[in-house]
């Protein structure tokens, strides 16, 4: 059994692989909010797969803080050269760099790459540990002359040490649904979709209905696979959608076809995917990441990647939002989170669900700017979310 005496040593992982899955796994299973996305095998696949490294302006720089044989803290440090992939958008900075003469890029990132899924990032044993990752993590962008470092996404405890070390803190929101346990404390989950459509306003009940009608009428039915019974042909024909869908708006996929077949290696009980079928043919899919309990029982989903090869009107919320809450619903998960942005997903029950991410800028003038330009923005999220507040879809005795 490893002993947590012995001297105190930082490592630099320029690959996730550098540091050991079962320390890294371990050590997220201690924090409030883990997720599968920051599971060793997920950061790993992206590495391995040629996703998420240095050619794709991801290069990996690892934090871990050991005592003796005892991983004591870690977080996923990237050095960026442009701000794709992450979905807390400071494009706007760059450009004011740029216009005073200044580098913006290259910056440092703690996140996971083009996963937009709120979660613990600075493992630590202990706060104390957890302050001192993020002091070092500052200290080697400082060093190394960078003009920023960026917490993305994280939890409570990250956010607490980043307000601690004078970081910026910068809001926004994404819409999750959540079952009815959660919302009504006591209540029993809802047991099935109808169940489920009878909380929602007429409209918003009618709205989704009408859909479902369209979908069902043009011939479309949906089957669903989880984990190893995703067959390597269900894999081949996700890829194909996801790649399409990516083409069709003018980029190339982020993600590699290595990186979904490491995941169906690595992490199948974590993926969960939704095939629709029209004439025996399939033209369409989404796929689910799935949060595990101890037992292995699925508590929380997050949307993930959709693509089709054929238009049929309302496929889109049909397959990414109906069927898999109705999935939700069957099999008793607690939270379903549909991703970055998307305001319309509050007609399909998602709600506003506030995340918080945190920002050290080197250049004085800019942090300045940057925390007025902070200040404001969280004044109109604010109203924002007040605005959003009065467009509940549940009826008022629901929610």
């Amino acid at each position: 059994m490893a002993t947590c005496h012995g001297a105190l040593r930082l490592q630099l992982a320029s690959a996730p692989g550098q540091i050991p899955a079962a320390d890294w796994d371990a050590l997220l299973a201690l924090q409030a909010a883990p997720t599968p996305f920051m599971r060793h095998a997920y950061l790993q696949a992206m590495h391995a797969s040629g996703s998420a490294v240095a050619d794709s302006g991801w290069q990996p720089q690892f934090l871990a803080l050991w005592q003796g044989d005892c991983l004591m803290a870690a977080c996923p440090l990237y050095l960026k050269s442009h701000s794709y992939g992450e979905y807390v958008f400071d494009w706007a900075w760059a450009r004011a760099y740029a216009e005073h003469g200044l580098d913006y890029y290259p910056k440092a990132l703690i996140a996971v790459p083009f996963t937009p899924v709120p979660g613990s990032r600075l493992l630590a044993r202990s706060p104390a540990w957890r302050q001192a990752l993020l002091q070092l993590a500052v200290a080697w962008a400082d060093d190394n002359a960078l003009s920023s470092l960026h917490l993305l996404l994280g939890d409570e405890a990250d956010l607490a040490c980043a307000e601690a070390q004078d970081m910026m803190l910068r809001d926004g929101v994404q819409f999750h649904w959540q079952n009815r346990a959660q919302l009504q404390p006591g209540a029993a989950d809802w047991h099935s979709f109808e169940d489920f459509l009878a909380s929602l306003a007429q409209d918003k009940r009618k709205k989704i209905r009408a859909e479902q009608r369209k979908v069902a009428q043009a011939g479309v039915c949906f089957r669903w696979a989880r984990g190893a019974d995703i067959t390597p042909q269900d894999w081949q024909f996700f890829y194909h959608c996801y790649e399409r869908t990516y083409l069709e708006h003018g980029n190339a996929p982020y993600l590699t076809p290595a990186f979904f077949a490491d995941m169906a290696h690595t992490m199948p009980e974590h993926w969960l995917l939704f095939i629709a079928e029209q004439d025996g043919q399939p033209i369409a899919c989404s796929l689910i990441g799935l949060q595990l309990d101890a037992t292995g029982q699925p508590q929380v989903a997050y949307g993930r990647y959709w693509g089709a090869l054929r238009r049929v009107d309302c496929l889109h919320f049909d397959a990414c939002y109906y069927q898999p809450l109705q999935w939700c619903i069957d099999h008793g998960v607690q939270r379903f989170e549909g991703g970055a942005q998307g305001e319309h997903k509050m007609a399909r029950a998602l709600l506003p669900s506030p995340t918080v991410s945190a920002h050290w800028l080197a250049h004085p003038a800019f942090a300045d700017a940057v925390q007025r330009f902070l200040d404001r923005e969280s004044l109109g999220m604010q109203d924002y979310l007040q605005e959003l507040a009065l467009r509940n879809p549940l009826r008022r005795s629901a929610s």
